[in-house]
């Protein structure tokens, strides 16, 4: 049968033409049904976009770091920017989205979560940056975002007071704070704390009914981690006045978790949370061991802390045994060497894994003797889940352009 007629069957059968993208297409747009994951490299900051079955939009994280550009040391570890330097990160990222949502009579983001308070998840402010057009606060990360996409609900784990576990302070949450009193007045934009447990915080907006077999579970968030009963949780942090300064829980640590499940399938996502405390550290700094229990087995896992040398322990490795391992990678020791080879040994758990990086550096693959187990080549980063959650592609798109075409595809990959 010739194409043309193939594609007018397939269309008047409803059936979506998405799993058909080769190298060198651009992606096929989503359909309802599909769950796309989009982890978007700018070599600058973290982003994931989420186009839920029904439509819904979920935005995690928006970085910038740039404000190491202007350190001479820092700019031999940094990866590349993408698709080049002449917009900030997060305008990039916009029009990532915008281009995604170019179809819909308004493009906005339903949903916008900040794992924890780090330029690199949320935007910092450093000399030349922008800004805003609609208030005093500068334009870096998520506040660059809401310049071009009105977004919803935002969480994250400070709101309303900021303070824990010492008042948040630094420019960059000022800033961020004076953003967020525009947005609640006159912004349209409703904020919340994000609370582990539960699983009604962040849901299906158009038509949940259709989908009953997804969830998003809040895992943890501040040192709070579900247990996986019912919504209670458990905090692993002791009182704060009982502790050492020294021992203060440090920011990577309160990270957001969350675990997304479309029927058979699982995706995890945890910030930059951690499993090997620092030297002296106590032991309860430890967050992926809890973690890891509430999580358990899942498809895909974006490696904590960008895959740094503190995380993916052999317990967490162990207990989510992901068929995926994704790495939202930023600068040189990203992955560590140690994290990479615990990520490929199957002394911690049987079968296949693949493993998938936005970047990595020529320096790391030149002093690691095991980068072979990073697939090639390195872009964004697209999960595309099939209706009912069965199976799943991995698309790797281009990111020195805004075409969005396809460098390679991997799967079909079985849910478990």
């Amino acid at each position: 049968m010739r194409l043309l007629p193939l594609l007018s069957l397939l269309l008047c059968l409803n059936v979506p033409v998405t799993a058909t993208a080769q190298t060198g297409d651009p992606l096929p747009r989503w359909s309802e049904g599909y769950l796309d994951i989009h982890h978007i490299n700018t070599g600058r900051g973290d982003a994931a976009f989420l186009i839920l079955p029904d439509g819904t939009t979920l935005l995690i994280d928006a970085g910038d770091h740039s404000i190491r550009d202007h350190l001479e040391r820092f700019q031999l570890m940094l990866m590349d920017p993408k698709p080049d330097n002449s917009r900030q990160p997060a305008e990039w990222v916009a029009r990532y989205i915008q281009r995604l949502l170019s179809d819909r009579s308004a493009a906005e983001i339903d949903y916008g979560l900040i794992t924890h308070f780090h330029p690199d998840h949320m935007g910092g402010l450093y000399p030349g940056v922008k800004s805003s057009s609609r208030g005093s606060w500068k334009i870096s990360g998520i506040t660059e975002i809401a310049e071009h996409l009105p977004v919803g609900k935002l969480l994250d784990r400070g709101w309303p007071d900021y303070n824990w576990p010492q008042p948040l302070e630094s420019d960059y949450i000022v800033n961020y704070r004076q953003f967020l009193e525009w947005q609640t007045a006159e912004g349209g934009t409703t904020v919340e704390r994000f609370q582990p447990g539960r699983r009604d915080q962040i849901t299906l907006l158009h038509q949940p009914e259709a989908y009953p077999e997804f969830e998003i579970r809040n895992i943890a968030a501040n040192g709070e981690v579900w247990t996986g009963v019912a919504e209670n949780t458990r905090l692993h942090v002791p009182p704060l006045d009982h502790l050492a300064e020294a021992d203060t829980p440090p920011e990577n640590m309160t990270s957001i978790a969350i675990r997304l499940s479309y029927g058979k399938f699982d995706y995890y996502t945890g910030g930059d949370l951690f499993g090997l405390p620092s030297p002296g550290a106590p032991q309860w700094h430890d967050m992926e061991t809890p973690v890891a229990r509430a999580v358990g087995p899942v498809d895909v896992h974006v490696l904590n802390h960008h895959g740094y040398h503190d995380a993916a322990s052999n317990f967490f490795l162990k207990t989510l045994r992901p068929r995926i391992h994704i790495i939202h990678a930023e600068v040189a020791s990203h992955p560590g060497q140690r994290v990479l080879s615990r990520l490929l040994s199957t002394r911690l758990y049987s079968g296949q894994r693949d493993i998938f990086a936005t970047n990595v550096k020529e320096e790391t693959m030149a002093v690691y003797d095991n980068t072979g187990g990073i697939n090639t080549p390195y872009g964004h980063i697209v999960i595309r889940v099939n209706p009912g959650g069965e199976s799943y592609h991995i698309y790797i798109l281009d990111d020195s352009n805004e075409e969005n075409r396809v460098k390679a595809r991997f799967g079909p990959y079985q849910s478990r």
